[in-house]
């Protein structure tokens, strides 16, 4: 049966949202129409009858018809989706039902949802805090219980780090296992759509319907024959790869990066110290090809083709200066001027090639340790890798804030995960000082079973803490 929404559901609702500003639009009633022909994975039929029914949330840089799709900028403020992307529409498809569309960092562009041009969203845990970004609106909804799942994307770290500071489970898929159809681009190579959940199993539940070759994206695909099943796996114990760290967490956090790695030890697996070399090149190199993709896809916001028009211009020129000036923040013009700058005739080579180097590098380092994408040279010595999300707990605003810079530099767990185009799982840890502190795992490309699985056995062990207020509305 379909689950039906408690009656005093709309009271909890208003008191959440006022506190946290989880949603730019909130239409629970809105005639979404499904779209036919949706194609399904064999182990997706359960997945339908456990979520049939039940409401979802969607990141607004993806588009869902008869909802808008802001991308938290100005520049589109107004702008309703005029068809459904494809993971959204499986899940339409599916029985489910989307109530609106969360905020989020502009165009997908920040670590704290600050940079959004709409409004302002808060920490469930503390409200003076940022819920993590770019996905943190829908990382907040999940967490105060307006939502049991929500779509968000991850570009290089935008589903895992707003999961890790709302104490939600957060999974970014293989690069290419889900659909990026619908998906207003930012770095195309790096980003895609994923879950944030409640709960681990639901997670597996919302991507065993979202997953999927898609003819109208030519960059997804199914997952190969020797990738582990989604279900009925019944994997227990194996290797974790436990990554080397420094003296860059807080105390809070390596409190909680140990708590995990105890509490896996204790359910059999075997831990084993890593380190990852080329991590310490991360960061610019992810930086650097995210930014020459952003200044390549975000050129189509002109105020002629897509975005806002000015009230008045001397010229089309001055029109397209108009538009992108009043319509584009501080953190989007800064990324498209330097991903403008490498493209540049004679700093290709010096700084954009050299980047996509190291990604290859980062890439061959994962599959030694995990395996390759091919399931053609047997696994690596590693199930799963163990890493921290973010260096330290949800931050606040003001004095507590981190600079822009701090925040970019941050990434260097995160971003390594999208450069390989590997499945990355965040998941609570523990509660450390009042604010929850997550860490993820890193797996073999289309590995995502084996991350779910470790994942749920950890919770069905140290059941997931929640914020002050919450109240379990889902099945």
């Amino acid at each position: 049966m379909p689950y039906t929404v408690p009656k005093d559901f709309e009271t909890y609702f208003k008191e959440w949202e006022d506190k946290i500003g989880a949603f730019i639009e909130y239409a629970p009633g809105a005639s979404v129409p499904v779209p036919q022909g949706a194609a399904f994975g064999a182990d997706a039929v359960s997945a339908a009858g456990a979520l049939k029914g039940l409401p979802f949330a969607v990141k607004d840089n993806i588009s869902v018809e008869a909802f808008h799709v802001s991308c938290g900028s100005k520049l589109l403020a107004g702008v309703r989706a005029p068809y459904t992307a494809t993971a959204a529409a499986k899940l339409l498809a599916a029985g489910c039902v989307p109530v609106g569309k969360t905020n989020l960092d502009e165009f997908g562009m920040g670590s704290s949802t600050d940079n959004s041009a709409i409004k302002q969203t808060n920490n469930p845990w503390d409200v003076a805090r940022v819920p993590g970004g770019s996905s943190g609106g829908s990382a907040a909804a999940v967490a105060a219980g307006l939502v049991p799942f929500a779509l968000g994307s991850d570009t290089g770290g935008s589903i895992r780090q707003p999961a890790a500071f709302c104490g939600v489970v957060g999974l970014k898929p293989s690069y290419g296992a889900v659909s990026r159809y619908g998906l207003v681009a930012y770095a195309s190579s790096l980003e895609g759509i994923g879950v944030l959940s409640d709960t681990v199993g639901r997670s597996r539940d919302v991507f065993a319907l979202i997953r999927g070759a898609d003819p109208l994206d030519q960059t997804s695909h199914n997952h190969p024959s020797g990738a582990p099943a989604l279900y009925g796996g019944g994997r227990g114990g194996g290797v974790i790869g436990v990554l080397k760290t420094g003296e860059e967490l807080e105390a809070e956090t390596r409190k909680g990066f140990e708590t995990a790695q105890k509490g896996l030890a204790e359910l059999g697996y075997t831990l084993k110290e890593i380190e990852i070399p080329s991590l310490k090149y991360v960061t610019p190199a992810y930086y650097t090809i995210a930014t020459a993709e952003a200044s390549a896809n975000l050129a189509r916001f002109d105020g002629i083709r897509y975005g806002r028009r000015p009230d008045w211009a001397e010229n089309p020129d001055d029109l397209i200066d108009k538009a992108r000036e009043a319509g584009f923040g501080p953190e989007v013009k800064l990324r498209i001027l330097l991903g403008t700058f490498v493209l540049r005739s004679g700093f290709q080579d010096r700084y954009y090639l050299r980047s996509q180097r190291i990604r290859a590098g980062i890439k061959r380092q994962f599959e030694n340790l995990l395996g390759d994408s091919e399931y053609a040279g047997g696994p690596g010595g590693y199930d799963a890798v163990l890493m921290p999300v973010f260096p330290t707990r949800a931050f606040g605003r003001g004095e507590g804030a981190l600079s822009p810079f701090a925040q970019k530099a941050a990434d260097l767990y995160t971003c390594c995960a999208n450069l390989a185009g590997l499945p990355a799982l965040s998941f609570p840890a523990s509660v450390e000082g009042g604010l929850p502190v997550g860490v993820q795992l890193v797996g073999r490309a289309f590995a995502e079973a084996t991350l779910l699985d470790i994942a749920e056995a950890y919770e069905k062990a140290h059941p997931f803490a929640r914020p002050a207020g919450y109240r379990a509305f889902w099945p």
